[in-house]
């Protein structure tokens, strides 16, 4: 049997190349040629090109050759040399055949050859990094973006029993990825280990399994701390190269609640040192925690002409920039970016710190706490009952300020509990009026009897004065601990939520309803006496919006199992009906929300009802935990509700049946007012016009 010989590579020169028909290779793929170009200038032609002679219409040589297998490093030299960076004859290794079928010899040239093994590749950008290489170095030499190289190496880096698997074929891509959530290697076959005798191993399962216990990075208390000091601290960050991660997993929950709490502690010292009595930290504060405290109250500091034109001037362009991009689904970078500094600048404004009076913060205190957003979150001016300033005899010598109050809780008897009137004060009062040369009690007592008979009749046909003295004396109830100072013996209760729902005190209802109760709180007056007078001096507008907020405050529709309030929870689905309420907007299933609190059926109806039952049967397999991490994934965006916050219909309110025209012409003909925030234009004898 002869023995083969190879052909020797021979030099030709550049000029004498053309592309050959013969060249199976049409479709362009992979690198580009102008990127090839960069590599041949870095490291030369690392392989001779296949050419055979052209030969002319009689069979003579040509002198040129048609190169079957090699066109693109063909392309990339010619481009070297439009860049006058490679001479146009410059020699150029090549193996000439003329024998044999072209097309055949390209296509085997293209087919014989075995394409890299990812984790060759893997472990060979690692051996380059190992050698002092920077992974920008790696990526400029390989053209690929320094993530991908990164992504590399954190698989080379992969547990050595992990990479054989996937040599095997035993272990996909996307679950090594999966793995590489963490360094640990023991850890990563553990997880292995454990999942691979269940059902489910795919990269989800794997990144729950490795990620469990630790805490998101989005998580309120991550983001107060900041990743870099919780790192500095010696926490590990786990995070996720190939997926979105939001910032990755802090690993050791109790170090960040450590280093949470001593921030608060510390910047607590800080805020106290403005002369606040006491000062009390905690990551939470439960739901309510001012209940039965009097809040100072405060005022914000004036703004100076300068501060004033550059406010008005932010709030005029951000309304010009939300107008101009209303319809936009994505905002431009450079707009998103220039809003959010308005947003800011705006907020700087807004959220300035109230000034207090300093004999005021001397009794008071301040809550300091995370906000939900991982902001600092600061309330000042609370006043224990303790450390009121007493007159003589034991009695407050601050009576009927604003005081604190957490709209959806209750716990405060001032929250709806009428005041009792103490026997031994009414004994000392009808003795005084005894002796009086006037007149006795009894008389005076009858006497106002009469009065206030006549004044129910009065207020009766007066609907304008009457809701101005509801407003006054539920305003009394909701924000000062005085209901004594109202002749209505009116009552208002806000029942307790937060026990009946942890973390409720975060949602995006809550937090609007507390910081409008908040806003109304500075500017009230601070005596209660002098309610009914600022009253008078308002708008029917402000006192509208205060009636509304007041009456808000006592909507009770919880659906308590033991308690039978058919009709008040009847009532309560006709006014969310009128009200057009969309808990879509306030309300999503979440682990913690829904789907870590029922069963496995309701997790799968929900899926089932959102995403079909195709999707349901997807995780109808997986454990309880799993089922619902992944039930809130496909559940995001969809806009689904359990049954208990669907509304019939979601259109505009229900409009309120007005009277016929005829009783309306009647009502009108016997002199009847409307409610002042409907008929403006009446002022009656015993209701002063607004103040100007």
């Amino acid at each position: 049997m002869s023995k083969i010989t190879l052909a020797v590579a021979s030099d030709i020169t550049l000029d004498k190349l053309v592309a050959s028909d013969a060249n199976v290779r049409r479709i362009k793929a992979g690198v580009s040629v102008e990127d090839l170009a960069e590599d041949i200038a870095r490291r030369g032609l690392l392989q001779s090109l296949s050419v055979s002679p052209l030969v002319d219409n009689d069979g003579g040589e040509t002198g040129k050759y048609g190169v079957i297998a090699g066109g693109r490093r063909l392309a990339a030299l010619k481009f070297l040399v439009k860049q006058k960076r490679l001479a146009k004859n410059a020699p150029v290794p090549c193996i000439v055949k003329s024998d044999g079928v072209q097309e055949e010899d390209s296509l085997a040239e293209n087919t014989m050859r075995e394409a890299l093994h990812p984790l060759d590749q893997f472990r060979a950008f690692k051996n380059l990094h190992d050698q002092g290489l920077s992974i920008d170095d790696i990526a400029a030499r390989f053209f690929v973006g320094a993530q991908v190289v990164r992504q590399r190496l954190k698989l080379a880096a992969a547990s050595p029993k992990l990479l054989d698997l996937y040599v095997d074929e035993e272990l996909s891509l996307e679950q090594l990825m999966a793995f590489c959530v963490t360094d640990d290697h023991e850890r990563q076959e553990e997880v292995w280990a454990a999942l691979s005798r269940s059902y489910d191993t795919g990269p989800y399962a794997i990144r729950r399994q490795l990620t469990q216990g630790a805490v998101r990075a989005s998580d309120k208390r991550a983001l107060f701390v900041g990743s870099e000091t919780y790192e500095s601290a010696g926490g590990v960050v786990l995070r996720d190269l190939f997926n979105r991660d939001d910032g990755g997993w802090l690993q050791d929950a109790a170090l960040l609640d450590r280093l949470s709490r001593e921030k608060l502690e510390r910047t607590a010292e800080e805020i106290r040192a403005e002369g606040w009595k006491w000062s009390e930290t905690a990551i939470d504060f439960p739901y309510g925690h001012t209940n039965g405290l009097r809040r100072l109250p405060g005022t914000q500091a004036p703004l100076t002409d300068e501060e004033q034109v550059r406010y008005a001037a932010a709030v005029a362009e951000y309304n010009r920039l939300s107008e101009e991009h209303e319809s936009a689904d994505d905002l431009p970078e450079e707009v998103d970016r220039r809003m959010a500094e308005l947003e800011a600048e705006i907020a700087r404004v807004d959220d300035r710190p109230a000034i207090y009076d300093g004999a005021g913060i001397a009794r008071a205190g301040v809550f300091v706490s995370i906000d939900y957003d991982g902001r600092l979150k600061v309330e000042r001016g609370f006043v224990r009952p303790e450390d009121e300033a007493r007159k003589e005899g034991g009695v407050p010598a601050v009576e009927g300020e604003p005081r604190s109050g957490a709209p959806l809780s209750a716990g405060d008897p001032a929250m709806g509990a009428g005041t009792e009137t103490d026997p031994a004060s009414c004994a000392l009062a009808e003795e005084e009026v005894e002796t009086s040369p006037k007149l006795s009690g009894l008389m005076i007592a009858e006497l106002s009897a009469h009065r206030t008979v006549a004044m129910r009749l009065s207020l009766a046909s007066n609907p304008q004065a009457a809701f101005l003295a509801a407003t006054h004396a539920l305003v009394l109830n909701a924000f000062y601990s005085a209901t004594s100072h109202s002749c209505l013996d009116l009552s208002e209760r806000s029942v307790m939520l937060g026990s009946h729902a942890p973390g409720i005190g975060d949602s995006l209802a809550a937090r609007t309803l507390l910081e409008s109760f908040g806003n109304w709180q500075m500017r009230l007056p601070a005596d209660a006496g002098d309610l009914w007078s600022w009253l008078l001096a308002q708008d029917e507008t402000i006192r509208a919006e205060l009636f509304a907020l007041c009456i808000a405050l006592s909507v009770n529709a919880l659906n308590m199992p033991w308690e039978r309030r058919t009709g008040a929870l009847r009532h309560a689905d006709h006014l969310a009906e009128h009200l057009a309420l969309d808990m879509r907007g306030f309300w999503s299933a979440s682990v913690e929300s829904f789907l870590g609190k029922v069963t496995k059926a309701h997790i799968l109806a929900a899926v089932r009802e959102a995403k079909g039952d195709e999707t349901a049967e997807m995780i109808a397999h997986l454990k309880k935990a799993d089922m619902a991490a992944e039930a809130e994934r496909l559940l995001q965006g969809t806009g689904w509700l359990p049954d208990g916050l669907r509304s019939s219909r979601l259109d505009e309110p229900a409009p309120i049946e007005e009277a016929s025209a005829s009783e309306s012409d009647a009502s009108i003909a016997k002199g009847d007012e409307l409610p002042a925030f409907l008929d403006e234009t009446t002022v009656g004898p015993d209701y002063p016009a607004a103040a100007e």
